[in-house]
């Protein structure tokens, strides 16, 4: 079997993807000319294949069963980078036992459901914490800008094996949703212990004296907001230092209005061929990036703090992406010149305010967009997909600089490329301050060895080499390659 690429509007994609098998598809909508690009199965007479021919195939993995004799690793954290390691070491016929602070996917959705409700937190169970980490519920999208750091297509290939669609094997920007992607976590679960591998929710570890090192190998997968455990860490002398990172808001738009435009004034018909629009912007305001992160077409914001005493917003959408709203983490670059420990503190500072100015439990400050701008406080607010609920709020006034003064000029470059973006219509949600981890666990870039603990592998958002799922997946991949390279010296 062949490819063949082609570049076509939306109407005649629509035809060939209804007809043929696509193995690669992207939309270009930079100009008013929309283009689908296509890459379609040909045979060898060049004919494009139907589409209910297979895809090509991919070797399926072959994990082993492993027993009480196998040889162990420990892993801290059940999220991507955690949940990957363990399948690649069970390849390895490698015994991973999993510690995890949360609950199983089917648990930590009551707890979430109870916090959308403005009910209960959960500070052990929620969209931070839990099995399948962060992503799991707060919109499971497969798409990473790094190139370099390994086989991003393996990543795609395990999620398909366990459940994910077709889609996340050609699709430019691959997207599960939070309502699809627990059950491809469960399934992962599933395959673990099947094979003879271990998984302990609800727990926390809060000393690596708990491992009998140096015998033991651990790999430290633990997501970016376990503060308690990087302070934990600090304390036992592991190598950290800060990291830049960065801090803003959530904007939310009426989705209609992004459609309209980011698909230039495109008729519905056209619209509902391509599916609600998304966008990814940046600029540079006084030596800081200002860019969007997290876009979700069709989504919700979600309260994503980790702390009763912070207010954290963050973004999802589920599979068919069709809420009335798009939102987005709109967010600066911060480049900390102190210990790593005080860069947390700035992100959790920030975090507290946000909570002081807020409304009861997970209520979230908010203000018009503009209003944000031009500084003046919101006497009204729109609609909002935020379930918990959202106070007016003069963020203008209290975001700290730089991250308020570039966020309003940041916003004032994107209406100048995008004319009607900055608008009262939108509102601004705070804070979106987990975009990234403050903080990175040194290790040595060849072995993958934390440079002050040797038998500890950092890897994943938490560790600071990763940021979203499949980043974090193939970092937990990398890291249990390393393991097995070295355990296979030993056998």
């Amino acid at each position: 079997m062949e490819q063949k690429t082609i570049t076509t509007s939306p109407v005649e994609a629509k035809q060939l993807e209804s007809t043929y098998r696509v193995v690669r598809r992207s939309v270009d909508a930079r100009q008013r000319d929309i283009k689908v690009n296509l890459t379609l199965l040909t045979d060898n007479s060049g004919r494009y294949v139907a589409i209910d021919a297979p895809l090509p195939r991919y070797s399926e993995p072959e994990f082993k069963q492993v027993n009480s004799s196998a040889p162990v690793v420990h892993i801290i954290g059940c999220g991507p980078a955690g949940l990957f390691a363990a399948l690649t070491l069970l390849e390895h016929g490698i015994k991973p036992i999993i510690y995890e602070r949360g609950k199983m996917v089917s648990e930590r959705k009551r707890d979430i459901a109870l916090l959308n409700r403005n009910e209960l937190f959960n500070g052990e169970s929620n969209y931070c914490f839990g099995e399948g980490g962060a992503g799991t519920f707060s919109d499971g999208k497969l798409f990473s800008r790094s190139k370099k750091r390994g086989n991003m297509q393996r990543v795609m290939e395990l999620f398909h094996y366990f459940g994910a669609p077709d889609t996340v094997l050609y699709e430019a920007h691959a997207h599960i949703g939070s309502d699809k992607l627990p059950r491809i976590i469960q399934n992962m679960r599933e395959c673990i212990l099947a094979h003879g591998g271990e998984i302990h929710f609800e727990t926390k570890i809060e000393s690596l004296s708990t491992f009998d090192f140096p015998l033991s190998t651990l790999i430290l997968a633990i997501g970016h907001s376990a503060h308690d455990t990087y302070r934990m860490l600090a304390r036992e002398g592991v190598a950290m230092e800060a990291k830049g990172f960065a801090l803003g808001v959530r904007v939310e738009h009426p989705q209609a209005l992004i459609n309209k435009l980011f698909y230039h004034n495109q008729p519905q018909a056209i619209v509902d061929l391509l599916g609600n629009a998304s966008y990814s912007l940046v600029t540079q305001v006084n030596g800081h990036g200002v860019y969007s992160f997290c876009m979700c077409p069709g989504g919700h914001i979600v309260p994503a703090g980790s702390e009763a005493s912070g207010c954290v917003v963050n973004g999802m959408s589920a599979s068919h992406r069709n809420s009335p709203f798009a939102n987005s983490g709109m967010v600066v670059e911060l480049h900390p010149t102190g210990s790593a420990m005080e860069a947390l503190d700035y992100q959790e500072q920030i975090e507290h305010l946000a909570k002081a100015l807020g409304g009861l439990n997970a209520q979230a400050p908010a203000q018009r967009m503009r209003d944000f701008v031009e500084g003046r406080l919101s006497a009204t607010l729109p609609a909002c997909s935020y379930l918990p609920g959202i106070v007016s709020s003069r963020l203008d006034e209290w975001l700290p600089e730089p991250i308020g003064s570039c966020l309003r000029q940041g916003f004032r470059d994107f209406d100048r490329k995008y004319k009607g973006f900055l608008t009262n219509e939108a509102v601004v949600v705070g804070v979106e301050s987990r975009s990234s981890s403050p903080v990175r666990i040194v290790r040595d870039m060849e072995t993958m060895r934390s440079v002050s603990h040797p038998w500890l592998y950092p890897c994943g958002e938490g560790a600071g080499y990763a940021g979203g799922i499949t980043s974090s997946a193939l970092d937990g991949i990398n890291a249990a390659m390393k393991i097995a390279a070295e355990y296979g010296k030993l056998l």
